[in-house]
């Protein structure tokens, strides 16, 4: 047992990252080095953000963005730095084994969902998609497969009726730094108990894509609310309107019948659309080239081309 602080590189990129890499700050530990990926273009040629390495910036840690870790070179100055533990969040790079054996408890990492269930890029989203009622988060001692490593830490938060994907990232983002700060306590003290995942149980959360967000009015209601709470807005859930494509980013789910994709007669600030099974009303939609409106503010420029009996695509 060590009361010393670990040293620790922690590798990460996004908004979620930095929320770990702040834990880490705010506890006990040391972080000596900050890996990241490098600095990418985003929309209209600016910067993309880069929480993680801002933050560090902000504390003076020295920041590595490397465009792989497959060479000798690089390996070299990861070793280096001498570090107990490497914490790895949402990173983007695979870790070659070189890298993983280097530290010396080895790398961890932070999963948001209950391991063995949905390894993989889209956790949360597939754990709505399916229905599942929970998710967490699993700190795991990295090796060379897909989020098959030894389990070290797993807290649960139960799945709402009324969840979206942001809601439960934000659950998951206080639940997993907790979680991260005891694990990285029983390193120090030589307390941690690992668990082997059981493959038989194991399901992929493949990567989303842009098709997964066209709405099909031939399912039900539900099912339409849920593509809407589970992708948006990381994968856009769209409709057609005559050629338009058009964002829907808010519904709520009523008691109504009608043709799929059919907009029903409703009041004057409402677009109630017919699906396969029951009815959404539309809350919240984005135009091609607009900001995002409620329904009231889009009925006054576009009541025409929503009114009653017209079929969405």
């Amino acid at each position: 047992m060590s009361d010393q602080p670990l040293r620790i590189v922690f590798a990460g990129t996004p908004q979620f990252a930095a929320d770990n890499l702040q834990a880490i700050l705010d506890s006990e530990h040391e972080v000596i080095a900050v890996y990241t990926q490098p600095d990418k273009k985003g929309k209209r040629n600016r910067m993309a953000p880069r929480p993680v390495k801002d933050l560090a910036i902000a504390h003076n840690i020295p920041v590595f963005q490397p465009e792989t870790l497959k060479t000798a070179e690089e390996q070299q100055v990861l070793a280096n730095l001498q570090a107990d533990v490497m914490v790895v969040v949402a990173y983007g790079m695979l870790l070659p084994k070189p890298i993983l054996d280097t530290p010396r408890l080895g790398c961890i990492n932070v999963h948001g969902s209950i391991l063995p269930r949905w390894r993989g890029a889209a956790p949360i989203e597939r754990a709505m998609l399916a229905g599942d009622p929970e998710t967490g988060v699993t700190i795991m001692q990295m090796d060379e497969g897909l989020d098959t490593g030894d389990m070290l830490h797993i807290v649960k938060t139960p799945i709402e009726s009324k969840d979206t994907a942001a809601s439960i990232f934000g659950r998951l983002a206080d639940l997993g730094c907790d979680a991260l700060v005891t694990t990285l306590k029983q390193l120090q003290q030589g307390t941690t108990t690992a668990e082997t995942q059981d493959n038989k149980l194991a399901t992929y959360a493949s990567k989303l894509s842009k098709e997964e967000g066209v709405i099909d009015w031939n399912g039900s209601a539900e099912q339409i609310d849920l593509q809407i709470r589970a992708l948006s807005p990381r994968i856009a859930v769209t409709f057609k309107l005559g050629d338009e494509a058009i964002k829907l980013l808010g519904c709520e789910i009523v008691d109504a019948q009608g043709n799929p994709g059919e907009i029903l007669p409703s009041d004057k600030k409402s677009i109630v659309v017919a699906c396969g099974k029951g009815a959404i009303r539309i809350t919240q939609l984005q135009l091609p080239g607009k900001k995002p409106m409620d329904t009231a503010a889009v009925l006054n420029s576009k009541r025409e081309q929503f009114s009653a009996g017209v079929v969405l695509g």
